[in-house]
C-alpha cells in the first residue's frame, strides 16, 4: 500500500478515551466538586467527512470540539493528530494544528476583531504563519472572499457595517486561509436569522466538496446536523448515546435519547433549504 493510500485511511485527528473534567467553585478547597463534562468518548475523523455532533446544551459537544481542536486538554485519554500524540501540546505542535484545523465560532460578531477591516482579518492569519510573499499573500486574500461569496468591497469594510451571515462569511474566509485539512464548526449558524442559515450550511457543504475538506458540525438541531453530516454522534451529560451515518441514525434511532431529539426538537433550518 502506497503511502497516500495510508494517508486516506489515517484518521485526521482521533479522540481516544477522552474525558474532561472542570473544578467547581463549590465544595471545600481539598475536596472541590467536579463537573465531567466529557466522559470516555473516541472520535475518529476522517479525510474528507463530515461528522456532526448533536445534543443539548450542556452535553459535552462543545468541549469536545474544543479538544479536537487544540483549545482544550483533555484530563485523560488520548488525543492524535495524523498518527502524531498530541495530547501534550508542544508550541510547534500548536501552530502545527493551527496550519490544518480550523475553527469557525458560533458568533461572528464576537470572532472578529471590531477595529480591523475585513482585508486585515484575513491577511493577519497568513503573517502569523509566514506565508508567501506580499502579493502572494494580496491574491490569496481576493481569492478568500471569493470562495465565500462576498464582493472584493468588503475588503474595506469594519464587521460591525457587515450582516450577521455576512460576517459569518468572513469568519469562514479567515478559517480558509491556510488551506486548512479540516474545519470545527461549532453551531456556526445558531446566531444567524433563519433566512441565513440555509446560506451558510450550502456555503459549508460546497467548500467541503469542492476543497475535500473534513469538518465537525456542532449543533443542537438534529436536523441541521443531518443535512451536512456523512455521519451524527448524539450526545448527552458527556457521553456518546448513539452514532452512525446521518441517514441510518436519523431513519432508525435506536437510543431512546435521540428518538428524544427528534421528536422534541423543531428544525432551525428555512423550510426550502432540503428543496
Amino acid at each position: 500500500m502506497s503511502a497516500a493510500q495510508n494517508a486516506e485511511k489515517e484518521p485526521i485527528i482521533f479522540l481516544d478515551d477522552i474525558s474532561v473534567t472542570f473544578k467547581t467553585r463549590t465544595g471545600s478547597l481539598l475536596h472541590p466538586n467536579l463537573v465531567h463534562a466529557v466522559n470516555n468518548v473516541s472520535i475518529k475523523l476522517m479525510p474528507g467527512e463530515t461528522i456532526g455532533i448533536v445534543g443539548e446544551s450542556g452535553c459535552g459537544k462543545s468541549t469536545t470540539a474544543n479538544v479536537m481542536c487544540g483549545l482544550q486538554s483533555p484530563t485523560s485519554g488520548k488525543v492524535y493528530f495524523k498518527g502524531q500524540d498530541v495530547t501534550k501540546r508542544t508550541a510547534d505542535l500548536r501552530k502545527q494544528m493551527g496550519r490544518v484545523v480550523s475553527v469557525v465560532f458560533q458568533d461572528p460578531a464576537t470572532a472578529l476583531n471590531p477595529r480591523m477591516i475585513v482585508h486585515d482579518q484575513l491577511l493577519d492569519p497568513l503573517l502569523v504563519h509566514k506565508v508567501g510573499s506580499p502579493a502572494e499573500r494580496e491574491k490569496r486574500i481576493n481569492e478568500l472572499i471569493g470562495l465565500v461569496g462576498l464582493p472584493k468591497s468588503a475588503l474595506r469594510a469594519l464587521p460591525g457595517q457587515l450582516s450577521g451571515g455576512q460576517r459569518q462569511r468572513v469568519a469562514i474566509a479567515r478559517a480558509m486561509s491556510l488551506n486548512p485539512s479540516a474545519i470545527i464548526a461549532d453551531e456556526p449558524t445558531s446566531a444567524l436569522d433563519v433566512s441565513v442559515r440555509a446560506q451558510i450550511l450550502n456555503l459549508l457543504t460546497d467548500l467541503k466538496k469542492d476543497l475535500g475538506l473534513s469538518m465537525m458540525f456542532i449543533s443542537h438541531d438534529i436536523q441541521t446536523v443531518r443535512y451536512i453530516s456523512d455521519k451524527i454522534i448524539v450526545m448527552n451529560h458527556g457521553q456518546i448515546m448513539e452514532q452512525g451515518p446521518a441517514k441510518q441514525v436519523f431513519e432508525n434511532p435506536q437510543d431512546p435519547y435521540t428518538k428524544l431529539l427528534l421528536g422534541a426538537a423543531p428544525s432551525l433550518l428555512h423550510p426550502k433549504l432540503g428543496e
